[in-house]
């Protein structure tokens, strides 16, 4: 019989689920209406991602030249529904034209509406996925 020793067993607890592995993704209560999985999911996502294009449309930003990127968001969301912006993959000329951005970023999830943490077996889980935004400024 293998021993395995408390913080192991904890760290496997404490491991992460990502979207595929978990039977309730992160909500928001707009989305709590869905049926499907999928649905429910894209909701998420598309209302993740509109509240920042939103955020980011309300402030005046100037560039000497157009931004035409897709970022890469990565985010994790507490077992308590807190998220968090983990990483972000930004094109050099979009951070050379738009300094701020990742700090603005930041700042759109405060005003963010309730999370839901994800479901797993019946247990509120940690989770974490990516999201790509477009952005395009002229």
């Amino acid at each position: 019989m293998k021993k395995t020793s408390s913080e192991a067993i904890l760290n496997e607890e404490l491991k992460t689920f990502d979207w595929n592995d978990v039977d309730t993704y992160p909500s928001f209560s707009s989305c709590d209406s869905l049926n499907s999985k999928d649905e429910k999911k894209q909701c998420f996502e598309y209302t993740l991602s509109s509240h920042i294009l939103k955020y980011l449309q309300a402030e005046i930003i100037i560039v000497t030249q157009d931004v035409n990127d897709t970022i890469g968001l990565h985010f994790k969301v507490s077992e308590t529904g807190v998220l968090t912006l983990a990483e972000t993959k930004i094109d050099s000329l979009t951070v050379k034209e738009i300094p701020n951005i990742q700090e603005l970023i930041k700042i759109s999830l405060d005003s963010l509406p309730e999370v839901f943490p994800g479901i797993k077996r019946g247990q509120q889980v940690k989770t974490e996925f990516r999201l790509p935004i477009i952005i395009s400024v002229e």
